[in-house]
């Protein structure tokens, strides 16, 4: 049986760009040209077809970016080409990133008839201070205008983005925060510290940050305040009431395989038993004027000695870990390739093997960029893994050997 595939769609403007956010994104022209981008995505994908081999779609993400700054007939107009290309599950989750200050009343009815069924806000923080530090360009109010006009288009299933560690913050403020976020009843919660990332503006001109001591207090506390509000922790920043975790994100992080369209999308697929990479031109002009004539993937083979990894890269961050069996399937390789690494970070006490499954120790988790790290191919040294490898919750759109984000929500 072929095994599905996801969609990963990337929306590139932003009303303008967050001082934090190192993701692909651009300040928007005065009119967003959607016809002719949503026109490019699909000419994009078309040129991608072979890859998925008429592979069932059994989730489709629309990150960014700001997706919501889109009409939604142009969101319709993308689904339903989709659907004309590639066979779209009957149940298939389809996720839309919406900032809280780019929806207007009424136009989650509108997006749910185009298909999106799974919604995930970019709250960051309830605090109006610190919301205004974040370069934020909406309110506490506006997240739960947001999540009430979503719920009254019929959509409950939603996620809210959730930041701690910000300028400022103590632990009782993080708390709040959270409980404010709980309040609004999500479904999904991806709770993650905020990081100066180089290339942002907080980067070259840091803002005061609690120390790791705070740091670690706050996703402490919270973390007990999640659990005892029902959600399980079932990726390092993602927490998911019973039955709602991400789906999309799951094939990341399980390293399935999944297509990338738009400005400065990244995919992964296996061909023949091969992992092969695909990456788009990042600057939407040059997006679009390459995809309108289908020139705008440039594949990329993963050669097998990066593949233990690039998998550990992903499956590492699952509280439910990963088999040796997974492993194989997933990458062709043999169990034997990564069981020394294994061993040594069991003596360290990083990760830990029961019932066949192996799991970061909780030392592991707070160290998990050392613990990935011990899988990089032998003579690539890498100078401050921590730098190279923290993620943010949309995991899975910055490609590069030590590249990935996600994306993620």
């Amino acid at each position: 049986m072929t095994a599905p595939i996801a969609i990963y769609v990337h929306l590139p403007w932003c009303v303008r760009k967050c001082p934090y956010c190192d993701f692909n994104s651009h300040a928007a022209p005065g009119r967003i040209p959607e016809e002719a981008y949503v026109t490019a995505l699909l000419a994009d994908l078309d040129a991608d077809l072979e890859l998925a081999a008429e592979r069932s779609v059994t989730s489709i993400f629309l990150g960014g970016g700001t997706p919501s700054l889109f009409d939604a007939p142009a969101i319709d107009a993308l689904i339903r080409g989709i659907a004309a290309r590639l066979p779209i599950a009957a149940d298939a989750e389809i996720t839309m990133e919406a900032n809280p200050g780019t929806v207007e009343h009424g136009r989650f009815e509108a997006y749910a008839a185009a298909g999106i069924n799974r919604v995930s806000l970019g709250a960051q923080s309830f605090d109006a201070g610190r919301l205004a530090i974040l370069g934020r360009i909406h309110g506490p109010a506006e997240i739960g205008a947001a999540v009430t006009e979503l719920q009254g288009a019929g959509i409950g299933n939603f996620n809210l983005d959730l930041m701690y560690a910000l300028p400022g913050q103590t632990p009782e403020t993080a708390v709040a925060d959270l409980r404010a976020a709980l309040a609004l009843s999500p479904t999904h919660l991806s709770h993650y510290q905020l990081t100066l990332e180089p290339g942002t503006v907080f980067y070259s001109r840091p803002p005061a940050l609690p120390d790791d001591d705070q740091a670690f207090e706050m996703q402490r506390k919270c973390a007990s305040e999640l659990a005892t509000s029902g959600f399980s922790q079932y990726e390092v920043s993602a927490w998911a009431r019973p039955g709602a975790q991400c789906r999309h994100n799951l094939n990341y992080w399980r390293f399935g395989d999944y297509l990338g369209i738009g400005a400065g999308a990244h995919g992964k697929v296996t061909v023949d038993g091969q992992v092969m990479r695909t990456e788009k031109p990042r600057l939407p002009r040059e997006y679009m004027r390459r995809a309108a004539v289908q020139d705008v993937s440039v594949r990329t083979r993963v050669p097998a000695v990066d593949l233990p990894f690039e998998y550990m890269l992903n499956a590492l961050r699952l509280n439910e870990g990963f088999t040796l069996g997974d492993f194989e399937r997933a990458t062709g390789l043999a169990r034997r390739s990564i069981e020394p690494g294994l061993r040594a970070l069991a003596a360290r006490t990083l990760i830990c093997e029961s019932g066949g499954r192996w799991r970061p120790t909780e030392l592991g988790f707070r160290f998990l960029n050392e613990l990935q790290a011990g899988f990089l191919p032998p003579g690539d040294g890498a100078s401050g893994p921590g730098e190279l490898f923290t993620a943010p919750a949309q995991f899975g759109q910055k490609r590069d050997f030590r590249h990935i984000v996600s994306e993620l929500p």
